[in-house]
């Protein structure tokens, strides 16, 4: 009869991988009436498993899912091996197939690689049974000059383990621990040095939260990047003297309280934020009122919220509370107009982001802005007018518009027709008038109203220059935006539309 295999000391708590699958050891022992040894599992996949660690009405262990556990015979799992082992044997290449020029064939990647690891700076042990460090500097003997490390879904246990890895890869920056669970250490203090360069940091699916994340993060003193998508966060607490230097958080795929994302705000280097998939409805930033500024998430350039059940307007108002706000993502929410249409919600959103560059990833061109603004002034015209027009709109107009009157003041009345003699007045613009194609012909300035629509800028200067041709082709350039050239291409829309200012130089072609 063969032995049975022999169970490390310390087994519980330990990781193992059963037919491609993962869990954590939470019972070693008999389980009546069977003969031998077991090992009461619960699997991070909790379909996999049968029970909930009990047994015939005994109890042996305790699972959070009804169906998360399993007993198994130890001859059915792996614990693992240690990290120099596991490097070794997937990195492993045979002699023959040595070059002459010191390289060799990875027949599995089929790459050249140099067969020395200690020249590596990059290695990826994803899906490995990699389940600690091993003997004491076995590590940086055998990868010393790593710089990136992914440790993916792996057997490592703990955050001990991973600091005694780290703390010999002196030059590590990126490394990605995602779908591991990992025990928190009792003392931080010996590990606190571990980390010294470490920049980036992937805990994606590791059933962490977020106060265990703060617990662990003062190991980490000089991270930049840091994703913690698809764990169990709810609740969000404000980081004290840790993630200090944090300029990238992805917390998609966690089912936020939203109320506790202002809880984040005061870092102050965080550029990019990910909030998709978590719930939200809206943000909200009460320091501020419509069309102010917030204090919160200072440096905040980048947000992130797809997937999520944004349906008021006003949640994008107060996102316009964010000033350093350019590049947003919102798609899959709930926004929508009267008319239904994709394509005028995203009007909606330019027009009510002032500062945005880029919306679902597609830059905003000058046309677009101005198009969007435009229509936005449009559509809301009749409102605003009951609401005093061209007086002091009411406060709740505000509150639902806060950018209505700084768009007046941009882009003027669109209905020419009731425009007011001073609001025509103060949009004169001084316009140098230059020929690119007709070198003999001198520029000229003149002064236009910006409401003058480019069909009649034409007809002025065929009147001006006796040019007999329809063919009048006009472009501008701004000295805002040195190299610059922008069409305009619509002889229906006036000079604001296109953002023609005072000063700009219009370029007529005519063929």
């Amino acid at each position: 009869m063969a032995a049975e295999p022999e169970v490390p000391p310390g087994a519980v708590g330990r990781r193992v991988s059963c037919r491609g699958e993962r869990a954590t050891v939470r019972y070693v022992g008999p389980v009546p009436p069977t003969q031998g040894l077991w090992l009461g599992v619960e699997w991070d996949h909790p379909g996999r498993g049968k029970h909930d660690g009990s047994h015939d009405g005994v109890r042996f262990f305790t699972c959070r899912h009804p169906t998360g556990g399993s007993f198994l015979r130890p001859a059915a799992v792996s614990f693992g091996r240690d990290y120099p082992s596991v490097v070794q044997e997937t990195y492993r290449m045979d002699s023959t197939q040595v070059r002459r020029d010191g390289h060799a064939v990875d027949t599995q990647w089929g790459k050249l690689k140099d067969i020395s690891l200690d020249r590596w700076t990059s290695v990826a042990l994803n899906r490995s049974d990699v389940n600690g460090p091993g003997a004491a500097g076995a590590v940086r003997k055998t990868t010393p000059n790593v710089t990136t490390l992914s440790l993916s879904w792996t057997l490592l246990s703990c955050w001990d383990d991973v600091a005694t890895i780290s703390q010999q890869l002196e030059q590590l920056s990126q490394l990605d621990l995602s779908s591991n669970r990992l025990a928190l250490p009792s003392d931080l203090s010996p590990h606190l040095h571990s980390f010294p360069r470490l920049r980036t940091l992937h805990l994606n699916n590791c059933d962490l939260t977020w106060a265990q994340i703060l617990e662990v993060a003062p190991l980490w003193p000089q991270l930049e990047v840091l994703g913690v998508e698809g764990n169990a966060i709810r609740e969000l607490q404000r980081p004290e003297e840790v993630l200090q230097a944090l300029q990238q958080l992805s917390l998609a795929g966690n089912p936020l309280l939203q109320d506790s994302v202002i809880s984040i705000a005061a870092l102050p280097r965080l550029e990019m934020l990910n909030l998709s998939q978590t719930g939200l409805s809206e943000l909200r930033f009460e320091d501020a009122a419509p069309g102010g500024h917030t204090s919160s998430f200072p440096a905040l350039t980048t947000l992130h919220l797809d997937d999520n059940v944004i349906s008021e307007w006003r949640a994008v108002d107060e996102l316009a509370k964010l000033s350093g706000l350019v590049k947003l993502t919102c798609r899959r929410n709930r926004l929508v107009t009267s008319d239904g249409f994709a394509s005028t919600a995203r009007q909606l959103v330019i027009a009510k982001l002032g500062h945005l560059e880029a919306l679902d990833g597609v830059d905003i061109s000058v046309k677009e802005r101005n198009g969007a603004e435009f229509d936005y002034i449009k559509m809301f015209r009749e409102e605003w007018l009951k609401a005093g027009g061209g007086g002091q709109p009411s406060s709740q107009f505000i509150c639902q518009h806060p950018r209505y009157l700084s768009l007046i003041d941009k882009h003027g009345d669109p209905e020419i027709g009731q425009r007011k003699p001073f609001i025509l007045r103060n949009q004169l613009l001084q316009i140098t008038f230059k020929f690119p194609d007709d070198p003999d012909r001198k520029s000229f300035d003149k002064k236009l109203p910006g409401s003058m629509q480019v069909l009649k800028v034409k007809a002025l200067l065929r009147r001006l220059l006796k040019v007999h041709t329809a063919d009048l082709r006009l472009s501008y350039i701004t000295p805002q935006k040195v190299g610059m050239e922008y069409e305009i291409d619509n002889d229906l829309k006036p000079l604001q539309f296109f953002s023609v200012a005072d000063g700009d130089q219009v370029l007529v072609r005519w063929s």
